[in-house]
């Protein structure tokens, strides 16, 4: 009679371990990979039913650092726990326990401890579906962005060199104007204007072209340090003005670059530029400049309000600003951008703890 009952106590808890298992893998499947914590909820009181005695059972589902619990967990339980990994990588543990008064760890099936196996197993693939999904996704987004950045660079390549030619007509002829009308102080007034209009649309216009990287480059092996110096250097005015520290931090008095000491200057005079402005009154700027065998790493930190999310696949594309109308073109970081992809290097951005913005650029030496 025993033998009897215990064969049917063994197929009734095989009934649940299964049902669990049949549970767990639906719910893993509907799951919103966007918003996981009620799958995690319902995987672990689908696994406390499963458990031989369901109401003394605690379940602790701990995944990163987020933890889902059902039942009354204790310090003083005996448990079993299975590591829930993703690429082989441990991510969190799923952990049933008794309470020591009444149970030891012979209470435990040895089949509970393969359900939790299996289950940790099917967590992991979830997260590692989760993680090949956004993966995916990001790669995308870099392609579209680089296809789209290439399709701008053609574009403003091709406005760049059209606008040169008639800029060139409106200065030359409006200079021959000005020597028809040397007498005529209104229209010598008007003149001017006109000449500072075209000059600003030419600065446009090599912006546009620093962008496509379609400028010449005169590259040649320079110790950047000076040049990083004097750019610095030539904004203390600008530093003044709001009250703000710059700290200059560079590794080596010599440090060798096959460069554009024109363009590397541009790119220094847009980032700080950048950074003063977003930058708090009384705020600090640190300009850090290191050097190995290989990559030279300029990093350039303010304490401003940051880039939004929003705008951070956006912020190197040409005419996109965060400023104010007539406050900012939309071109500097774009500019800073063509300079550097023309330099073979790179360019990222990162936040500044507890506000502000990194830009870090990495420029090869090969």
């Amino acid at each position: 009679m025993t033998q009897k009952i215990s064969a049917e106590v063994k197929l009734n808890e095989r009934i649940k371990e299964l049902t669990c298992l049949y549970n767990v893998s639906s719910f893993i499947a509907n799951s919103d990979l966007e918003n996981l914590e009620p799958t995690w909820q319902a995987i672990a009181y689908s696994l406390q039913g499963a458990i031989r005695y369901p109401e003394d059972a605690s379940v602790e589902l701990k995944i990163e650092d987020e933890i889902i619990s059902a039942g009354a967990y204790s310090t003083e339980n005996v448990y079993i726990v299975s590591a829930i990994k993703t690429f082989n990588i441990p991510i969190g543990s799923i952990k049933v326990g008794y309470t020591k008064t009444k149970f030891n760890q012979n209470s435990f099936l040895n089949e509970e401890i393969q359900l939790l196996n299996k289950i940790a197993l099917e967590i992991g693939n979830l997260f590692e579906r989760k993680q090949i999904i956004e993966s995916e996704a990001q790669a995308k987004r870099h392609i579209e962005r680089v296809d789209r950045l290439g399709i701008l660079g053609e574009i403003t390549a091709g406005i760049a060199h059209e606008l040169n030619t008639p800029l060139a007509n409106i200065l030359g002829y409006t200079e021959l104007l000005k020597d028809q009308f040397k007498d005529n102080k209104p229209v010598l007034n008007d003149l001017d204007k006109i000449i500072n209009s075209a000059i600003y649309s030419r600065e446009v216009v090599k912006k546009l072209m620093f962008f496509s990287c379609d400028m010449p480059h005169q590259m040649e092996f320079s110790n950047i340090v000076p040049i990083i110096e004097d750019a610095i250097g030539l904004l203390n005015p600008n530093f003044t003005k709001k009250n703000i520290n710059c700290q200059l931090d560079i590794e080596k008095e010599e440090i060798l670059l096959r460069v554009d000491a024109i363009q590397l200057t541009q790119v220094i005079f847009n980032l700080v530029i950048n950074a003063i402005y977003f930058s708090p009154e009384k705020g600090k700027i640190h300009v850090q400049v290191s050097d190995t065998d290989k990559i030279v790493t300029l990093k350039i930190s303010d304490q401003g309000p940051g880039i939004k999310t929003s705008s951070s696949e956006n912020i190197f594309n040409p005419f996109f600003t965060t400023k104010p109308v007539g406050e900012g073109s939309g071109l500097g970081l774009s500019v800073v951008h063509g300079i550097v992809k023309s330099h073979k290097g790179s360019i990222t951005f990162d936040i500044n703890k507890p506000n502000g913005t990194i830009f870090t650029i990495k420029l090869p030496k090969n």
